[in-house]
C-alpha cells in the first residue's frame, strides 16, 4: 500500500514514533477499499497495514495498540507486556471482523501475547477511515499535519499530544 508506506516514513523522518511508547492505530478496512465503515472489512487489507507497522514497531522500537470498532466499545487490543494494571483494566473479548474490526482482528491473531483492555490513554495514534481514537489520546490532542491525507479511500487523521497548561494569569509555560 503505497500511501501507507509514504505514511508511515513521513512520519518516522519527523520522529513521531517513539522507543517505549505507545500509538494507537484505528482502521476501517471498509473505508481504505471505498465501502462504508464496518460494512465488508478485509483481513486482507488488515494484513498489509499490520505488517508495515509491525516493520515501523521492530525499526524504532513504538508499541502500537489496535481499537476494536464500536461493537466491542472501541476496546484495545494490546500486548500483555504493554499491560498496566494501575490504568488499564482487562476485558473479555476476542476481536472478531464483524465485532471488532479486521485490523484489531488480525492484530490479536499474530501478537505474542495479546490482550484486550477496555481503555488506553496514550499520547499519538493514526486513525484510518475515522475510526473516532480520540477517546484514547491523552489531553491536549494535537493534529499531526502530513502530505498523506487518504490511505485508499479512507480519510487519514493524525494527532499528537501535549500535557495541559494550568494555572492562571500568573503561570509561565516553557
Amino acid at each position: 500500500m503505497e500511501e501507507l508506506d509514504l505514511l508511515l516514513n513521513e512520519l518516522k523522518a519527523k520522529d513521531f514514533f517513539k522507543e517505549q511508547e505507545l500509538c494507537i492505530i484505528g482502521c476501517s478496512t471498509s473505508e481504505v477499499i471505498g465501502e462504508r465503515i464496518g460494512s465488508v472489512g478485509s483481513m486482507e487489507v488488515a494484513q498489509e497495514i499490520y505488517e508495515a507497522l509491525k516493520a515501523i514497531e521492530d525499526e524504532t522500537g513504538v508499541s502500537f495498540a489496535f481499537q476494536g470498532c464500536e461493537h466491542i466499545n472501541r476496546a484495545v487490543t494490546i500486548e500483555k507486556a504493554q499491560f498496566n494494571p494501575l490504568t488499564m483494566e482487562e476485558v473479555t473479548v476476542v476481536p472478531d471482523v464483524h465485532a471488532g474490526g479486521s485490523l484489531a482482528t488480525y492484530a490479536y491473531q499474530h501478537m505474542r501475547e495479546p490482550i484486550v483492555v477496555e481503555y488506553i490513554s496514550v499520547p499519538k495514534g493514526i486513525d484510518i477511515g475515522q475510526t473516532l481514537i480520540g477517546m484514547h489520546i491523552k489531553h491536549v490532542a494535537i493534529p499531526e499535519r502530513t502530505s498523506v491525507k487518504q490511505i485508499g479511500e479512507a480519510i487519514v487523521t493524525i494527532a499528537s499530544s501535549r500535557p495541559k497548561k494550568i494555572g492562571g494569569e500568573r503561570a509561565k509555560y516553557n
